[in-house]
């Protein structure tokens, strides 16, 4: 694909625009995301309007990329690729992140503070502690992730909602199939634990992702 193409999807799971990496510690937190969840690009001389801007010194914002990944995200992230791109007379420089089988990778957002990150739509997200013990059993893309088991229609339903709205809460999905919290709640687990929805409790309310 190439960069026009990637612009014109927009930003979302696997695909960041940066405009230029300021600080090691937001770009560690997103290749840190990307790395957790399925892989992506992050554009480096693309503003968040899709507008190519270009990098000043690209051989700058590699070393800060380079030093974010080995020194600023643990474990280190070792299989970034970078090409440079020209469009209209202007630099953009492209990061591949591969999907990682060393999950999960926490990335340094201040001096001895280390945080977990996943991708949800296009934001960077704090994972939990659950999220990071699903993320913790997965085993190489290669290979299957997550142990599948037959659902109902009610943990259908779940999914098929999560798939159209950005996020899906325990009482909305207690509203959705007529379940009191309790049997919700061990429902909702169970999709976690077998990899169709994805758990984050770093706000007031927790919620559940694809």
């Amino acid at each position: 694909m190439d960069l026009a193409e990637m612009i014109a999807r927009g930003e979302g799971e696997t695909l960041e625009f940066k405009q230029k990496t300021t600080h090691v510690h937001r770009i560690s937190r997103t290749l840190a995301s990307l790395a957790n969840t399925r892989g992506g690009h992050v554009l480096v001389g693309v503003d968040d309007a899709g507008r190519v801007v270009g990098v000043r010194d690209a051989e700058e914002e590699l070393f800060v990329l380079r030093n974010a990944a080995a020194h600023h995200i643990e474990p280190p992230l070792t299989d970034l690729r970078f090409r440079e791109v020209e469009a209209d007379g202007r630099t953009v420089l492209v990061v591949t992140v591969p999907e990682s089988i060393a999950k999960p990778h926490r990335a340094q957002v201040a001096p001895g503070d280390w945080r977990g990150y996943v991708r949800v739509r296009d934001q960077s997200v704090q994972t939990s502690r659950l999220t990071e013990q699903v993320l913790e059993r997965q085993a190489p893309p290669t290979e299957p992730i997550f142990e599948r088991v037959p659902l109902n229609r009610h943990e259908l339903a779940a999914i098929e909602y999560a798939k159209t709205h950005p996020r899906l809460t325990l009482p909305q999905f207690m509203k959705l199939v007529n379940f009191g919290k309790r049997r919700a709640y061990q429902m909702l687990i169970k999709l976690v634990l077998h990899g169709y929805l994805r758990y984050h409790d770093k706000e007031k309310e927790p919620y559940y992702t694809i």
